[in-house]
C-alpha cells in the first residue's frame, strides 16, 4: 500500500515540473515512457487539505481543460483518428469528473471549490511547499496553459490538436502518478492507475500519428 499520512511529497514541486511540461516545447514525436518515480516527502506539506482532496480538486480542472479542447474536434477537426480520440477524451474525463465529484461530497461534505492556487496550499515560496513563481494569464488551474483560442484559429487543428494535448496528459500522467503514492482512497488509486495507463497510451497513439503525418 501507498505510504500516506506524514510521508507526505511536495505537490509544489509537481505542478512546477508540469508547467515546464505543458509550456515546454515537447517533441511530440516521443511517447509517454514510464510513469516518473515519486517524488520525495517534503516536511514543509503537514496541514495542507488531504492528498486525495487536493487530487481531486486539481485534476476536476485539468480534466475540464482537455474536454474543452476535445469539444472543438467534431467542426475543426479532419481526420477521423481526431474525431474519435477526441470523443473518447471527452467522455472518459467526463466520467472521471463525475465520479470524483461524488467522492468529494462523500469524503469531504461539500461541492468541490473552484480552482485557485491559495486554496490548496500554493503561494507560500519555494521554502516551504508554495510555488514561489510569478504565474502568466491562464496560469491559475493546472492545464490551462494551452491556449483554447489559439486551438480554434489553428490552421492545421489536428496538428495543433496532438501538440497541446500531449503535454497535456503528460502533466495528467505525472499528477496521477505522484498522487498514488499518498492517496488514501483505495478507489481512487485505482482510478489513478486508470488514468496514467490511458493518458499514456493516448500520448503513444498521438505520437504515432504525428510521426506519421508530420514526418
Amino acid at each position: 500500500m501507498a505510504p500516506h499520512g506524514p510521508h507526505r511529497w511536495s505537490w509544489a514541486a509537481a505542478i512546477a515540473a508540469g508547467v515546464l511540461i505543458t509550456h515546454s516545447p515537447a517533441p511530440p514525436t516521443q511517447a509517454a515512457g514510464p510513469p516518473p518515480a515519486p517524488l520525495a516527502p517534503c516536511a514543509g506539506s503537514r496541514g495542507l487539505q488531504p492528498m486525495d482532496q487536493r487530487f481531486i480538486g486539481m485534476m476536476i480542472p485539468h480534466h475540464e481543460a482537455a474536454i474543452a479542447m476535445a469539444e472543438l474536434a467534431p467542426s475543426r477537426a479532419k481526420r477521423p483518428e481526431i474525431k474519435a480520440l477526441a470523443q473518447r477524451i471527452q467522455t472518459s474525463q467526463s466520467a472521471e469528473n463525475a465520479q470524483m465529484r461524488r467522492w468529494y461530497r462523500q469524503w469531504y461534505g461539500g461541492d468541490v471549490p473552484a480552482w485557485s492556487w491559495g486554496g490548496y496550499g500554493y503561494g507560500y515560496g519555494m521554502g516551504g511547499y508554495g510555488m514561489g513563481m510569478g504565474m502568466g494569464a491562464g496560469m491559475g488551474m493546472p492545464g490551462m496553459g494551452t491556449s483554447l483560442e489559439a486551438l480554434k484559429l489553428a490552421p492545421d487543428f489536428d496538428r495543433a490538436f496532438i501538440e497541446q494535448m500531449i503535454p497535456h496528459h503528460r502533466m495528467g500522467v505525472m499528477m496521477a502518478s505522484h498522487a498514488q503514492w499518498n492517496t488514501q482512497h483505495p478507489e481512487l488509486r485505482e482510478l489513478e492507475a486508470a488514468m496514467v495507463r490511458v493518458q499514456s497510451q493516448e500520448i503513444a497513439q498521438m505520437a504515432q500519428w504525428y510521426r506519421q503525418w508530420y514526418g
